[in-house]
């Protein structure tokens, strides 16, 4: 048996579960990278994955993956950069296991990350996020929950992943209503809920459109955008398809010079307003009524 196999099998099992205990999307992001590179390793050497060695993973074959994925399969640097960090993890544990093989792993580990260009974070203004907001057909129960899904992104900032993952018992409209959230690098937040929020949560709930405040691990949204597999992709679509919906004509995202229909970056424009918002809570104040994107407005 080759060297590889065991070392693999030790680096998931016992390195990233046992010892580091990764979460599971390290985990699902470095079984990936692993995937792809013994295909690619095989399709270049001949050999099947159980009879490749860590000699056949030598620089120039990690160096020629590295190139594969951005000119053949159309990754970004940042994925490129990402891969090869899952690639220099096993490596770095290799290094301890099969000191017999130091000179190759030690070749590897010398690969740089690529630099690459870091995206200005754009924004919309109060009036696009009425316009993105009023895109939905509150008459149908699709709409009033892709209203209700939009407007929590926009005041609680969450992430995608994190806002398909809210279950029923994550959001409190009680007394101090608010979302709970275990996100990213495992850690927990409490994002406070304004009234308008409140409102259309509790609207949404009574509806049967969006099930809220149940001791349940049932997903928030409950029908149709995050039960299905793509969850993430379901929200990219949702946004890109109001985006286009309006033409450009009455949403413009300022300062990047994206387009509304841009998938992930237009969620996240909308998500950094809520950021920008909330810096802005404690030194402005409403006495008007608030419109559906305002999160400024306290909860008495």
């Amino acid at each position: 048996m080759s060297a590889l196999a065991p070392t693999l099998q030790a680096f998931f099992t016992d390195r990233l579960i046992r010892q580091r205990h990764a979460s599971g999307n390290t985990i699902a992001a470095y079984r990936d990278t692993w995937r792809l590179l013994l295909g690619y390793a095989t399709t270049r050497t001949g050999q099947p994955p159980s009879r490749l060695d860590l000699a056949d993973l030598d620089a120039p074959l990690i160096a020629s993956f590295l190139d594969h994925l951005e000119r053949e399969r159309g990754n970004s640097v940042r994925t490129r950069n990402a891969r090869l960090a899952a690639i220099h993890s096993l490596f770095r544990f290799a290094a301890l296991e099969h000191p017999e093989h130091a000179q190759s792993i030690a070749r590897v580990l010398a690969i740089p990350p690529k630099r690459f260009d870091r995206t200005l974070i754009t924004y919309l203004t109060e009036p696009e996020i009425d316009a993105l907001l009023g895109c939905c057909d509150q008459t149908t129960w699709t709409g009033r929950r892709d209203h209700a899904l939009l407007l929590l992104a926009v005041q609680t900032g969450l992430r995608i992943s994190e806002l398909t993952g809210l279950t029923r018992a994550d959001i409190h409209l009680g007394p101090g209503p608010h979302v709970a959230c275990h996100g990213k690098g495992r850690k927990d937040r409490i994002t406070p809920l304004t009234r308008n929020t409140v409102t259309v949560l509790r609207s949404s709930r009574e509806m049967g459109d969006v099930g809220v405040g149940e001791v349940t691990p049932e997903p928030v949204v409950n029908r149709g955008l995050v039960r299905r597999p793509g969850r993430v992709a379901g929200v990219e679509q949702l946004v890109a398809g109001f985006g286009a919906g309006m033409g450009g004509g009455d949403i413009g995202i300022h300062g990047g010079g994206q387009a509304p229909g841009d998938g992930q970056k237009a969620v996240l424009v909308v998500f950094a307003v809520a950021y920008l918002d909330s810096r802005a809570a404690g030194s402005k104040s409403r006495s008007s009524r608030p419109s559906a994107s305002d999160s400024r407005s306290p909860v008495p």
